[in-house]
């Protein structure tokens, strides 16, 4: 079965949007749905158009268990961890800013730091992934893993619990001299069985184009798990990250230990 991207989020949101979610997966259960755009191809999606991989197989730029894989990468999704979604580590969107993204207001900087290519500069290594639901069309998740001193991962999320709190009213932030804006940043009750969560929703925006994002992070250990969704079949509609793909990483995360 062929599957396409829906996307009507456009390059323009790259510089706010992370880096890894920007069109990220972007695959459809529904063979029929014609490509609104065309897709970028950052880390961890499938090109809009080409052949995706049915459900349970291994797509093009699939994660895969490697021999001598770290205890980082094993914790980390693979294709075939779960069935109804496509699970990919292709590399980073061409078109996406590089680095960490500079927040105008000093409090929000957490916040900004999650949305770049790492969760925190504090953090030693971070495995990604890209996440494509090939049950709700247009659903994206962008997943990490990282690994810190355990000191490290406890005060991240004690400084993204104070950011949320501060930055209600939203913030600017910088990548690579180009800016977006993060709007109503809204606390969201989420429940994992990880050590700590925080979570919230936001709503960023660029030269004229929105989307709502959630983002949940949880703390396992000296392990910090970040998940970040959006619904690239239409950008104004609000996603939640599937209780199902945090289980299973927080499985993931549990079990490489």
């Amino acid at each position: 079965m062929r599957l396409k991207a829906r996307v009507t989020v456009g390059a323009a949101t790259a510089a706010l949007l992370p880096a890894l979610l920007l069109g990220a997966v972007g695959c459809s259960s529904n063979k029929d749905a014609p490509a609104a755009g065309k897709t970028p191809d950052p880390k961890g999606s499938a090109p809009a158009g080409s052949a995706a991989a049915s459900p349970g197989s291994a797509p093009s730029g699939s994660a895969a268990p490697k021999a001598g894989a770290s205890k980082l990468e094993r914790s980390a999704l693979e294709q075939g961890d779960l069935p109804g979604y496509q699970v990919s580590a292709q590399g980073k969107n061409p078109n996406a800013p590089d680095g960490q993204p500079q927040a105008d207001r000093k409090a929000c900087q957490p916040l900004a730091d999650i949305m770049g290519d790492q969760p925190d500069p504090a953090s030693r290594d971070t495995v990604n992934r890209g996440i494509g639901s090939q049950k709700q069309v247009g659903l994206a998740v962008s997943a990490s893993v990282s690994s810190y001193a355990e000191s490290d991962a406890k005060a991240l999320i004690a400084r993204l619990r104070s950011a949320v709190g501060a930055c209600g009213t939203g913030f600017t932030a910088t990548v690579d001299k180009q800016s977006g804006s993060y709007r109503e940043v809204r606390a969201a009750e989420y429940k994992t069985a990880g050590d700590e969560t925080v979570s919230w929703t936001t709503t960023a925006a660029a030269q004229g184009v929105s989307a709502q994002v959630h983002v949940v992070v949880v703390r396992q250990g000296a392990t910090v798990v970040r998940l970040m969704a959006l619904n690239v079949a239409g950008a104004q509609q609000k996603a939640l990250v599937p209780q199902e793909v945090v289980d299973k990483q927080l499985e993931k995360v549990r079990g490489a230990n």
